[in-house]
């Protein structure tokens, strides 16, 4: 994040357009950034300050639709339990007023005199972060914050880390003394950080702040504090308190839930009839429904009754809670969407059958397929134009949102929104299906089961580990039809990479893996140059998709970390890869869908001991 430059805000009229609040302007960042690195609850750096990105409560206030279009995807809406998503404000010459932010950690520290104490002690002025006893020295944010696993946030306990055991029996309140921050200099670990205070206790340095019991050891809780929420009440928490680096990846990570416009949504109509969703949902005769149509789109002929009753058919067939039934879970919601996807790619729908506005076209090559058979490609499809949205629906701290339950997730804002920050991008991509019969086959195998047990055993311990309830665990989604399409969409990606020019952070994996489905969808993920320009189709045409499926095993048969690497009996977190690393199958983790986990290339091109494990090892012999 950088702080924009001088410049003179102009409106319409060629006058400078002042914002609707009068708020400090810090600094900007991309819209992407604001879903998937610096979203609500998140600490932002801009120079010498930090600040927390501040819920969405009252963003509907900020948020202008000019700046903040609204986005509709019909499907992802209904499993999030949303009516719409917002599109972050924009951070140009022209916007007015953005995202609001606070400043968070509150402690800091002066260079120059070295005191350490909360923002307020140093008594800057309004808008300032300085301290007025130096000559206006700019202040330091705190380096480190305490969090759990709930989602809380609060500044490091500096007056109880310097003062532990070094107080009477029963003594209440501060010491009085002034704490200051001293670095030493002497290496770049903690022990050359020391925290000293004037009421004379020993100076301590930051040494095993970072332990996984230090402030339990101390008796410092969790206080359940949300600073990303104003006004929020203190919350009861039980999880234990964990020190981090202010910039750490580990004090947010997003959790992410996205969806694939497809056939009936994906044509424009469902957006016009966003607003009377509800109101049409209310009829179930046709003539009802014409009667509200016609009022509701006076002189507008594009909203056709048989189209609407078509898509509140195809609502009631999608949804995945039966009425008067239990609800199936969030897990399984998005699996039905997975599902619906999955279905739509396999069947295919031609542009030549489609509008302008149509946003999902997939079509099957024109040449032949069978030189992808002896691979097990049942299917490939051209997807030559997509429509993803991708929607903040949380975020977690120190868990990895894919390793845990969703008793983690820490929420938006204080109370429900029927809206969430998304983007959404458009691209193309090539979905393959591989044969399900083969794929039954080649799992039966006793070797093939055992090394995926064992992935799948770790995964789960992982899981519990991390479980809030542990009633509530998740499975782990580890099966052999799993881990051989995730691996080799990740040997497709790097082949891509490497062979066709383009960025593999720019390609991204979605999985269709269950008992039914059995393909990946490898697009764009992107909306630059990388984006939507034909090159990612063109690498879907059978005989040019062949070589670089040849070319990916060939080069997954040998990694500059072996015979380690392929030999390995547990590697990545918590032990659920096997014969998987960044020297070979591993991608940014902004392409994978699982964090680079539940990796094995031994189940593409087998071991050396056993070559049958690899599910393509015969094309290789």
């Amino acid at each position: 994040m950088t702080p924009p430059r001088e410049r003179r805000r102009r409106g319409a009229d060629g006058l400078p357009a002042a914002p609707r609040f009068d708020l400090p302007r810090r600094g900007s960042v991309r819209r992407a950034q604001m879903i998937t690195t610096y979203g609500v609850g998140s600490l932002v750096a801009v120079d010498n300050e930090s600040f927390i990105v501040s819920g969405i409560d009252k963003a509907h206030h900020s948020w202008q639709l000019d700046e903040a279009p609204i986005i509709h995807e019909h499907r992802l809406a209904r499993v999030l339990g949303v009516r719409h998503f917002r599109l972050p404000p924009a951070s140009d010459d022209g916007s007015k007023d953005g995202v609001r932010v606070r400043r968070f950690p509150l402690w800091h520290s002066c260079p120059q005199c070295r005191s350490l104490q909360h923002v307020k002690g140093f008594n800057p002025p309004p808008g300032k972060n300085i301290c007025t006893k130096c000559d206006d020295e700019p202040l330091v944010p705190s380096r480190f914050v305490v969090a759990c696993e709930d989602g809380h946030l609060d500044d490091f306990p500096y007056w109880k880390w310097l003062h532990r055991g070094n107080r009477e029996e029963g003594a209440t309140g501060h010491c009085g003394g002034q704490m200051s921050l001293a670095f030493s200099g002497r290496s770049a670990s903690l022990r050359s950080i020391v925290v000293s205070c004037t009421c004379g206790v020993p100076a301590v340095s930051m040494e095993g702040a970072f332990r996984r019991s230090a402030l339990g050891d101390l008796k410092v809780r969790c206080e359940g504090k949300r600073p990303w929420l104003e006004g929020a009440p203190a919350e009861f928490c039980s999880k234990s308190p964990r020190t981090l680096q202010r910039g750490s990846s580990a004090v947010w990570q997003p959790v992410l839930k996205s969806a694939l416009s497809i056939p009936p949504w994906s044509d424009g109509l469902a957006d016009k009839l966003a607003e009377h969703w509800e109101d049409l949902r209310g009829y179930s005769s046709r003539m009802e429904i014409e009667i509200y149509l016609k009022g509701a789109f006076r002189g507008d002929d594009s909203v056709s009754v048989d189209a609407v009753m078509d898509l509140l058919a195809a609502e009631q067939e999608e949804d995945p809670t039966p009425e008067g039934g239990a609800d199936v879970g969030a897990a399984n919601r998005h699996q039905a969407l997975r599902r619906q996807e999955y279905e739509q790619l396999s069947a295919g729908n031609a542009l030549r059958d489609k509008g302008r506005e149509e946003q999902f076209v997939c079509e099957p090559p024109v040449s032949d397929i069978s030189v992808l058979s002896p691979y097990g490609v049942d299917r490939t499809m051209l997807v030559k134009r997509l429509r993803e949205v991708r929607a903040l629906k949380a975020f977690t701290r120190i868990a990895d949102p894919e390793t845990s339950s969703e008793g983690h997730e820490a929420a938006l804002s204080l109370s429900p929104t029927d809206w969430l920050p998304a983007m959404e991008v458009h691209g193309e991509g090539v979905f393959v299906r591989l044969d399900e019969h083969r794929l039954d086959n080649w799992a039966e195998s006793v070797a093939v089961a055992a090394r995926v047990e064992r992935m799948r055993a770790n995964h789960d311990r992982l899981l519990r580990e991390r479980a809030t309830d542990p009633a509530e665990v998740p499975p782990s989604p580890a099966t052999p039809r799993m881990v051989l399409l995730h691996t080799l969409a990740h040997a497709l990606i790097n082949e891509w990479s490497l062979e066709a020019g383009y960025p593999a952070g720019a390609l991204r994996e979605r999985l269709y893996t269950d008992d039914t489905m059995a393909g990946f969808l490898v697009y764009t993920a992107t909306s630059d140059s990388a984006g939507s320009l034909g090159g990612v189709v063109a690498q879907g045409e059978p005989t040019r998709l062949a070589k670089a499926l040849h070319s990916a095993l060939q080069r997954a048969t040998w990694c500059s970390a072996d015979p380690l690497c392929i030999e390995t009996r547990s590697s990545g977190a918590g032990g659920t890869n096997l014969a998987a690393c960044h020297a070979c199958a591993m991608l940014p983790e902004t392409s994978c869908e699982y964090n680079n986990i539940l990796l094995d290339r031994a189940l593409l091109i087998g071991t050396p001991d056993d070559r049958q494990v690899g599910f393509f090892a015969h094309v290789l012999e």
